[in-house]
């Protein structure tokens, strides 16, 4: 009896882990498909982009195109877009930074904070082709708001010297979504700073301006450092907004990356390709450093 006990205990523990053994591929299931994705969209056409980048027409492996970056067409094109991605990226952080501030610590109507949060999730992903049309259509030469500027108040912006298709006309378009991001980002931050921070800085004396300068400004820097990293990768890395917003008419990196991919003219594939990486590198040295403040203003906030 003891003997066909043991037996059958002997007999079923096998079966223990192998049940566990199942399960744990039903655990993965549920982000199988974020896996999958990634793999497809992301992962092997960035491999396959890398790999183009150090390869010629004849698919031989070369630096050729790597060094061509420093020809003085391309490399002024970083450069401008460079200059775009800053611009934008401390306007956008700078005013983001002055709404976040005003609806969370402001005295403002609840209902207007979870407005502006709401808009700016919304807006922060609104981007590339209907972006570049909204504003064309707004404040393009026949805009609705160039017409009416012209019409009531008499003033022709372009005349002025004011162009939707310039340097500061996409800076203009690309804040639309830079300074709804900031908000999303830097609002937890703000909501991170401790009434019993200004409440003991009052019980001490300080006014209001050492109350910031001192307190509040050292806390949310290095957030804010991070967030405006964050805003310069990505209008660096806009792509489609850039190029449906102003064509060739602006010496850009994504310009220059669609006329050597697609062009009749400035073909070449490979080039483009070393142009993409160079936006890869760039863009993932921002969000390297977008990290590491991140990390330090968690441990402000903790």
């Amino acid at each position: 009896m003891a003997d066909s006990t043991v037996s059958q205990t002997a007999s079923v523990s096998p079966d223990v882990p192998e049940i566990g053994r199942l399960r744990l591929p039903l655990h993965w299931l549920g982000v199988a498909p974020f896996f999958v994705f990634a793999l497809l969209f992301l992962i092997l056409p960035t491999v396959g982009l890398i790999a183009g980048a150090f390869k010629n027409a004849a698919g031989d492996y070369t630096l050729d195109n790597i060094i061509a970056l420093s020809q003085p067409k391309l490399a002024a094109a970083y450069w401008v877009s460079i200059q775009i991605s800053f611009v934008s990226a401390i306007l956008g952080a700078l005013i983001g930074l002055a709404m976040a501030v005003a609806v969370v610590r402001g005295g403002l109507p609840s209902w207007l904070r979870s407005a502006t949060l709401t808009f700016s999730g919304v807006a922060s992903n609104f981007a590339g082709v209907p972006l570049a049309f909204s504003f064309i259509a707004t404040l393009g030469r026949l805009g609705v708001a160039t017409i009416l500027l012209r019409d009531i108040f008499g003033i022709n912006i372009y005349s002025l010297g004011f162009s939707i298709f310039s340097f500061w006309g996409l800076i203009l378009t690309y804040l639309y979504f830079q300074i709804p991001l900031m908000i999303v980002i830097i609002t937890p931050a703000v909501d991170g700073l401790k009434k019993e921070w200004g409440e003991a800085a009052a019980t001490l004396g300080a006014t209001n301006w050492q109350y910031w300068r001192m307190v509040v400004i050292p806390v949310l820097w290095p957030s804010f450092l991070g967030t405006t990293v964050l805003l310069f990768a990505n209008a660096f890395g806009a792509v489609a907004t850039a190029y449906a917003l102003t064509g060739p008419s602006l010496n850009i990196v994504p310009i220059q990356l669609f006329a050597q991919i697609r062009g009749d003219v400035l073909y070449n594939p490979n080039l483009g390709y070393a142009l993409a990486f160079g936006m890869i590198v760039i863009t993932g040295l921002a969000n390297l450093f977008y990290i590491l403040f991140q990390r330090r203003a968690e441990r402000w906030l903790r």
